[in-house]
C-alpha cells in the first residue's frame, strides 16, 4: 500500500533534481533544499523537501514545523539522533552539522522567519510543542564544491541561474512587503551579497586566470569581465550601506540597479566564456 505523503515527496524530490532546484506546486517560487538524514532507528538514509532560511555565512535554517502536526518530523527526529546531513540546494551538494538552536537564539531566528512569512506562526499556533528551529553548518571540504553539472560550462549557468532566482524571489519580498525592512528580509539580502562577493573572487583567482592562459584571445572579455565585478562589488556595498536603515523605498532602487547591472553582466559571461570552458 503506497504512502500519499512519501508519493507526494518522492514527486517534488525528482521534480527538483530534474530542474536544478525548480519546483511546481506548494514549493513554487519559494526557498527549498533537499534534506537527506540518517534514520533514527533504522539507520537508512532519507531524504525530504524542506523550506529553508537564509542565515548568512556558512549556514541555513529549517524549522521543523509538520505543518502544526503534535509531533515532530521524521526528519528532525533523525538529525537529532544523527547530527551529520546531506543538503542539495539544486546546484550545490554538501555535508551538513545539524545544530538545534535554543533559548533567545532560536527565538530570534523564528521571529525572523514569522516576520517575513505569518504562515509559521500559524502552524505554531496548532500545536503546543515549540517548532525547533535548526541551522545546517556547512561542512568544509577541501577542493572545489560539488556543483550538480555535466560540464564546466553547465556548472556556471547553474551557479549563474541560481543567483537570478534569489535576486528575483528578494525583489518580489520587497515589493509584496511591509512599509518597512523586516529583519529576516535583510538577512537574505546581505547573504546573498556574501554569496556573489564569494563567486566573483573565485572567479578573479581562479578560472580566469586559468581561461586567460589557455585563451589569450579571450582576454579583452575578460577584462571587461573584471571591471564589471568592480562595478557590482561597488552596487553590493551601497545596497549594504542602505540596509543598515529601514526604509524599503531607499533599498528597492538600489536592488533594482544591481539587478540590471547584474543580468547583464551574467548573459555577457555566458556567452564569452562557456564556450572555452566546455572547449577546455
Amino acid at each position: 500500500m503506497t504512502n500519499p505523503i512519501q508519493d507526494f515527496n518522492q514527486r517534488i524530490i525528482d521534480e527538483f533534481r530534474a530542474h536544478h532546484g525548480r519546483v511546481g506546486g506548494p514549493f513554487e517560487g519559494g526557498r527549498l533544499i533537499l534534506l537527506t538524514t540518517t534514520g533514527a532507528r533504522t539507520g537508512t538514509p532519507h531524504t525530504t523537501p524542506v523550506g529553508y532560511l537564509p542565515d548568512g555565512g556558512d549556514r541555513i535554517l529549517v524549522i521543523a514545523s509538520a505543518g502544526g502536526s503534535p509531533r515532530h518530523p521524521d526528519w528532525y527526529r533523525n538529525l537529532v539522533a544523527h547530527p551529520q546531513v546531506t543538503v542539495e540546494s539544486g546546484v550545490f551538494t554538501y555535508e551538513a552539522k545539524a545544530v538545534v538552536l535554543a533559548g533567545e537564539e532560536r527565538d530570534r531566528a523564528f521571529a525572523r522567519a514569522v516576520d517575513s512569512d505569518r504562515g509559521w506562526a500559524a502552524y505554531q499556533e496548532k500545536t503546543d510543542r515549540v517548532l525547533p528551529v535548526v541551522a545546517l553548518h556547512e561542512i568544509a571540504r577541501p577542493g572545489p564544491p560539488n556543483i550538480n553539472a555535466s560540464s564546466p560550462g553547465e556548472a556556471i549557468r547553474l551557479v549563474h541561474d541560481a543567483f537570478r532566482r534569489e535576486l528575483a524571489l528578494i525583489r518580489k519580498e520587497l515589493y509584496s512587503g511591509t512599509s518597512t525592512l523586516g529583519a529576516q528580509l535583510r538577512v537574505n539580502c546581505l547573504t546573498f551579497c556574501q554569496g556573489l562577493h564569494n563567486h566573483h573572487t573565485g572567479e578573479d583567482v581562479a578560472m580566469f586566470p586559468f581561461l586567460a592562459d589557455r585563451h589569450p584571445e579571450a582576454a579583452p572579455a575578460i577584462d571587461r569581465l573584471r571591471t564589471e565585478h568592480e562595478r557590482i562589488a561597488t552596487l553590493v556595498e551601497e545596497l549594504r550601506q542602505t540596509l543598515s536603515g529601514t526604509d524599503l523605498d531607499a533599498v528597492r532602487p538600489e536592488v533594482d540597479r544591481l539587478t540590471t547591472e547584474l543580468e547583464a553582466h551574467l548573459t555577457y559571461e555566458e556567452e564569452q566564456l562557456i564556450p572555452l570552458l566546455d572547449r577546455a
